[in-house]
């Protein structure tokens, strides 16, 4: 590995932690950047995975101030983010790599809708939060299954899995969204880290790689929770948009 591939990489991992703490779909960042040294689709997202755990727990950490009372709720929508990243790294695997080299376009290109769209969710997640009243506390019937599902997306993929969780708990539960980022942050770590764990022990893992992205990504991590928060939402979007079309025109080219 080259002096440029590292320090790239190692920046990668600081931008993808970074902004997985304060919007979602670092993935976004790190994917690409790993594709474009050459490391293949299936051992990059794999890697990949396994270094942004760090970042994910640096994130977590970070707002730990927003998680005071939610231990409850935690407890519930985390054994759904476990099942369904435990769902979605064992269908990496068991699938065949062609399938994923089919798949990731389509995900790269749900991901990069899924940040556009951001903004205009999170109005309608504020307006909804005002005005709803009497929700249970864990959230309407349908959050437990729908968590499920972002972390078997996050298992298999991941980008804008964050995004996808911090819009289906400002729909479903009612709380503010500073304190659905946090809980978004934890649940993230979950899928990452339930999925980085199968990978370790039965995939490919480039350690040189997941290393480099696990130093940057905790530094992004304490970023996020901190500068991150002072930051105009659509600049960090504007560079994930402009990065994940990238990826997909690779892709597409390739």
């Amino acid at each position: 590995m080259t002096a440029v591939e590292i320090v790239a990489i190692l920046l990668a991992g600081v931008a993808a932690g970074t902004i997985n703490t304060v919007v979602g779909s670092g993935t976004l960042i790190t994917f690409p950047t790993l594709l474009a040294f050459g490391v293949s689709p299936v051992t990059a997202n794999v890697s990949n995975t396994v270094g942004l755990v760090p970042g994910s727990l640096s994130g977590a950490i970070g707002y730990r101030a927003e998680l005071t009372g939610q231990r409850a709720r935690l407890v519930r929508l985390g054994s759904a983010s476990l099942l369904g990243g435990t769902a979605g790294a064992l269908l990496l695997l068991w699938l065949p790599s062609a399938a994923f080299d089919a798949v990731v376009p389509v995900l790269i290109g749900l991901g990069v809708l899924l940040v556009v769209i951001g903004p205009a969710t999170s109005r309608r997640v504020a307006a909804r939060a005002e005005a709803r009243g009497g929700l249970p506390e864990h959230g309407a019937w349908w959050v437990w299954p729908a968590v499920a599902l972002a972390g078997v997306y996050g298992g298999y993929f991941g980008a804008a899995q964050g995004v996808l969780l911090v819009a289906i708990l400002g729909i479903g539960v009612a709380d503010s969204l500073q304190r659905h980022n946090a809980t978004k942050n934890v649940l993230a770590l979950l899928v990452n880290g339930i999925a980085a764990t199968i990978f370790v022990v039965v995939a490919d893992v480039d350690w040189a790689v997941a290393g480099l992205i696990a130093a940057g990504s905790v530094v992004g991590g304490q970023l996020g929770a901190t500068v991150g928060r002072r930051l105009p939402p659509m600049v960090l979007r504007g560079v994930i948009v402009a990065v994940g079309i990238t990826a997909l025109a690779v892709f597409l080219i390739d």
